[in-house]
């Protein structure tokens, strides 16, 4: 579980491990990431890894391999997302720890992974992304560029290696009551809760609910999905 100190990866990190799975998590601050494996309930391991290069992504996952005794059976990518700004307002050289940072982290942490799955003939991967690869938010061009392109690459591989075993899928988070949101759009998140259908923000542990029924047995039949928890924020019929 990458991306874990914290907020929605922490709240899935708690969700597996109280579905019995013995879980790795990822985060780049040595104090924090031992806190977070701490206040966890179950098997829980910390490392520290940054997975904002690739070098880091790979990293995280033989981390995980050594601790586990084993290549992990699921891998769920997570990372922090990038500065906002506006199309006028970002250079392009901003773009490129972009797309390290949302997309080709998740294809170097698939890459480590996903093999070994295909061998086993059994495995889940499972992304968490943004809403916005849907419905692009406004003032964050740099997350609803390089997430939309870690979709098409997730679809993609969900598509090849289903007759292996593997499900690919990824949980797209709408305004969930995170560091992250309150960094955003300050610690009132009235305004974003009464724009929410269901008059809320949401809470990181029914996120981290579904991500972990998504790592299930019984989401076997699930593969290739962009499932949105969002509180119905999304509003197109498809």
């Amino acid at each position: 579980m990458a991306g874990a100190s914290s907020g929605l990866g922490r709240a899935t990190a708690r969700a597996l491990a109280a579905d019995g799975v013995r879980v790795v998590i990822g985060g780049r601050d040595l104090g924090r990431i031992t806190e977070a494996a701490a206040s966890i309930n179950g098997d829980v391991i910390g490392v520290v890894a940054d997975v904002s290069t690739a070098e880091g992504a790979a990293d995280f996952v033989e981390q995980a391999a050594a601790a586990l005794d084993g290549h992990p059976e699921i891998l769920v990518t997570n990372a922090g997302g990038p500065p906002p700004g506006t199309f006028a307002s970002t250079p392009v050289d901003a773009y490129l720890g972009a797309l390290d940072l949302n997309l080709l982290s998740v294809v170097t942490m698939c890459k480590a992974a996903v093999p070994a799955m295909q061998a086993d003939g059994w495995g889940r991967v499972v992304a968490i992304t943004s809403i916005s690869v849907r419905q692009p938010i406004g003032g964050l061009i740099l997350s609803n560029t390089a997430r939309a392109g870690a979709t098409g690459f997730l679809k993609t591989l969900a598509l090849e290696v289903a007759p292996d075993g593997v499900t690919v899928n990824s949980v797209l988070p709408g305004s969930h009551d995170t560091d992250r949101l309150r960094g955003l759009y300050g610690h009132d998140l009235s305004g974003i809760a009464a724009d929410t259908p269901v008059r809320a923000v949401g809470r990181p542990e029914d996120f981290g609910a579904v991500a972990a029924f998504l790592c299930s047995d019984h989401a076997r039949f699930i593969t290739g999905a962009a499932v949105p928890v969002d509180g119905g924020a999304y509003r197109a019929l498809l």
